[in-house]
């Protein structure tokens, strides 16, 4: 039988070459790793913050300061165009290019335009003929054409342009030659309103 002490030395001796087969390994696996080159690293670029301008804000040309009735009058004698643009003078002596759509039917649509709380000319005047003042539409250029006292929206009524004489049409008469008068336009305007004082800004500098 095998002795207790022999038992003993058998065991530590295992243990030994079990510790030195651990060291031995260890050893075997960090000589291989550095021996091993380094993998090459792709440095990370500096990125240089850009700087662009600010966006500038593109401004169109000043308006001109205009009489609202040398506005109609230009548009009026120039043959009322749709498209092409007309002259006027401006307040300051400056001749002013404008547009109907741009300058003249902006000013209708327009409420406290005329005086503080004035309607807008189409809020009386639209296309809605079974109601509107004098059955005239002042909101289109086609309305405005068909003129007033229209049966149907397919009727032609009463020329409101005075065949291209502004001293000759209804928007003369009603805006200048009613002054003081009840049916004097725009509806419910002051008695001393005088229209000819009444500034808009339509058109640029030609």
């Amino acid at each position: 039988m095998i002795q207790r002490d022999d038992f003993q030395k058998i065991l530590y001796g295992v243990l030994v070459v079990f510790i030195l087969g651990i060291l031995i390994y260890i050893g075997f696996i960090s000589t291989l790793a550095s021996a091993s080159p380094a993998p090459e690293r792709t440095p990370i670029p500096t990125l240089i913050p850009a700087t662009l301008p600010a966006p500038q804000a593109v401004a169109g040309p000043a308006k001109c300061s205009v009489k609202i009735v040398d506005l109609f009058a230009a548009w009026i004698n120039a043959g009322y165009p749709e498209i092409e643009p007309f002259d006027l003078t401006a307040q300051d002596g400056v001749v002013c290019t404008a547009l109907f759509k741009a300058d003249i039917l902006p000013v209708l649509n327009e409420a406290n335009l005329w005086y503080p709380g004035a309607p807008a000319c189409t809020t009386c005047h639209n296309s809605t003929l079974a109601v509107t003042g004098a059955q005239m539409d002042l909101s289109s250029y086609s309305g405005i054409l068909a003129g007033s006292r229209r049966a149907s929206p397919e009727a032609k009524g009463k020329d409101i342009l005075g065949g291209g004489d502004w001293k000759q049409s209804l928007l003369y008469e009603v805006l200048i030659t009613r002054k003081g008068q009840p049916l004097a336009m725009p509806l419910g305007r002051p008695l001393d309103l005088d229209i000819n004082t009444v500034i808009v800004l339509a058109g640029v500098p030609k």
